[in-house]
C-alpha cells in the first residue's frame, strides 16, 4: 500500500489545497470509481475502502471534486476552506 496523507485517519478528513476531503467508510462500497479518476489521490485498502494518500496534493483539485462527482454511492464529501460543503450539495 502506497503512504497514507493520514495514518491515524486514513479516510480522511485531509486537506488536499484548498479542499477538504473525506471518505465515509461506512457507505464505500469498493467500487474504485476514485482511484480511476484520481490516482494519486485515492486507493483502495485491504477493506477495499478508499483511503487518501500522501500524493494528493499531484492531482488538481478539480480532479479530486470530479473523482467524488463519480462515486456511485456519494461516499466522497468535500468542503472548501470555509468548512462549506461543495460535494455532495
Amino acid at each position: 500500500m502506497s503512504q497514507l496523507k493520514d495514518s491515524q485517519n486514513p479516510s480522511g478528513p485531509v486537506v488536499i489545497g484548498k479542499l477538504k476531503v473525506t471518505v465515509d467508510r461506512n457507505i464505500c462500497i469498493g467500487a474504485s470509481t476514485c482511484v480511476a479518476i484520481a490516482s494519486k489521490t485515492f486507493e483502495l485498502d485491504t477493506e477495499a475502502k478508499a483511503v487518501i494518500l500522501n500524493s494528493a496534493g499531484q492531482d488538481p483539485e478539480e480532479i479530486v471534486l470530479n473523482a467524488a462527482k463519480v462515486c456511485p454511492v456519494a461516499a466522497i464529501t468535500i468542503e472548501n476552506e470555509k468548512g462549506e460543503k461543495v460535494y455532495p450539495k
